[in-house]
């Protein structure tokens, strides 16, 4: 009978339907020592967010089957590691989806009607209605940042409770987001005209401190503010002067830059500041939820069926897994990269496999362009098992096509997206076994590898562009580390690709497109 270790605490109904057909062994608070020691045993582990499952303790699990972390993020785990000895990793993406949502319109609710100070008033023998007259979210606009599930369920209540609903997000198709009641808005548009404001965003470079002084400046002094998703998205010390000086009338905040929360200006607000411990997935029925999910899903691999929500890639055999990972990871990096240069909302994806690759299999490395795409927006959240329903639900056409005809490569990988900055394209190969290389953009012919970094222009062909580029760039202290121009025609259009060390300042492109020849520039960060 196989055998599957347990080193989280786990809702009992987990541990149950692993029990129908393994030995479980619940064995929590292990040293990481004790873990390498006593994994070998064991054909599947079940972990939560306590554990860390790192290259070492993989490498010890020989009969390692699957990994399944009862809850949303599997940074604890080392998913390359796991990956390339073949072993499943699982998690529960929608487990906590409606717990999340409900907090969110809780906290709204609570904040509308002070509801927390009103409680504790009472307690305290104290009856003072007015000092608590609070606002109705009925007719009330409600700007959603981010309508993935959670935001998305908050829409379809929101709309029930009679609220208008704007929503922003670059990723969001316009069909989608009428389906849910939503109009899209630039977000500028969003923070002027809402009058409440509710985040579902994971932390990225892009979105820490989306809700700065700057942006609180431009909302109505009646505007709320509510975060349950993720901490570092609101400037807290902005967001705590704003509250004190009346520049907003509230916010309702379930997460936190540091948690646990220490010293902080949020404590001393008063009636206006709404906050708890990180509840949002903290319900009988999400805890239930995600034990029943993973424990279902290593059930199933245990039995030889397929899991439906791997995070990394499922139902492939170690060997076609070695065979197919270097092109993996080239549909992945020109995803992400020709979502970057079409722009967020991206309406359509077409991939083409060429030369030798076209006669593959073709759906995981569809998969892995989809991820690579949405990456950006969607972090750690997209996976090779949900991407395809991560781009369906936001409208993304899909089209796939083959051409073993194109010779210039043994294999190469043709990438066009259509998005809110118009259409562009992208093809990479392999040189050797597993180096990537960009061979086109735009149908013009390069060849560079992909940098953590990019600068692409396009410019016309003529003598002094490449220089004056070099200088601004170097005007600004940015540090070139390769060049390559490529065009059609001498004196036409052309493409520049510049890898350079570190991103570029905020107003750098702004000066390059006033550069004579300049037709148009896109950062690009891989």
């Amino acid at each position: 009978m196989p055998k599957v270790l347990v080193s989280d605490p786990i809702d009992q109904v987990g541990i149950d339907i692993l029990s129908q057909v393994a030995q479980v062994d619940v064995k929590t608070d292990l040293s990481p020592d004790d873990l390498i020691k006593i994994i070998p045993a064991y054909d599947a582990l079940m972990i939560r967010s306590g554990t860390r499952v790192t290259q070492a303790v993989i490498e010890a699990g020989n009969q390692l089957k699957i990994i399944g972390r009862a809850g949303v993020g599997v940074d604890n785990v080392d998913v390359l590691a796991a990956t390339r000895k073949g072993i499943v990793v699982v998690n529960s993406p929608e487990g906590n989806t409606i717990a999340a949502a409900e907090h969110t319109l809780a906290m709204m609710m609570a904040m509308s009607r002070y509801i927390p100070d009103a409680n504790q008033a009472v307690k305290a023998s104290k009856w003072d209605r007015k000092h608590y007259t609070g606002v109705e979210v009925y007719k009330k606009t409600l700007g959603i940042v981010g309508l993935g599930k959670i935001g998305a369920h908050v829409a379809t209540v929101a709309r029930a409770m009679g609220m208008k609903l704007l929503a922003y997000d670059p990723f969001i198709s316009h069909e989608r987001a009428e389906q849910l009641g939503c109009r899209i808005v630039e977000m500028d548009v969003l923070l002027q005209q809402a009058d409440y404001i509710t985040l579902h965003i994971p932390k990225t470079a892009e979105t820490t401190h989306l809700i700065n002084e700057a942006a609180i400046a431009r909302m109505k002094p009646t505007a709320r503010i509510i975060n349950c998703a993720r901490g570092g998205i609101i400037d807290e010390a902005a967001l705590a002067e704003a509250l004190k000086s009346g520049k907003i009338a509230g916010a309702a905040l379930d997460v936190y830059e540091q948690e646990p929360l220490g010293e902080s200006p949020l404590r001393s607000l008063g009636k206006e500041m709404v906050m708890t411990p990180h509840l949002g997935a903290s319900t009988e029925e999400a805890q239930a939820n995600v034990a029943i999910d993973v424990a279902e899903q290593i059930r199933d691999v245990l039995l030889g069926l397929p899991a439906r929500s791997a995070v990394n890639i499922p139902g492939l055999q170690p060997d076609l897994l070695e065979k197919l990972r270097p092109y993996l990871q080239l549909a992945e990096t020109l995803g992400n990269l020709v979502a970057q240069l079409a722009g967020g909302r991206v309406e359509s994806l077409t991939v083409r496999l060429q030369g030798e690759l076209a006669t593959n299999q073709s759906q995981p490395i569809v998969v892995a362009a989809l991820k690579g795409l949405l990456s950006h927006a969607l972090q750690e959240r997209v996976n090779y098992v949900n991407a395809s329903l991560e781009a369906k639900e936001r409208g993304i056409r899909v089209i796939e096509t083959r051409d073993a005809s194109i010779k210039d490569y043994a294999g190469s990988l043709h990438l066009s997206a259509k998005g809110s900055l118009g259409e562009h394209s992208v093809t990479g190969a392999l040189l050797g076994d597993s180096e990537i290389r960009i061979t086109n953009v735009d149908e013009f012919p390069v060849n560079v590898p992909p940098n953590r970094y990019m600068l692409f222009t396009l410019h016309r062909d003529m003598p002094g562009i490449i220089g004056k580029i070099g200088s601004l760039l170097g005007d600004f202290n940015v540090n070139i580390a390769s060049m390559q121009v490529g065009r059609k025609i001498v004196r036409g259009d052309a493409v520049m690709v510049l890898s350079i060390d570190d991103p570029l300042p905020d107003n750098i492109l702004e000066e390059i497109l006033k550069v004579p020849g300049i037709r148009d520039a896109y950062t690009v960060t891989l």
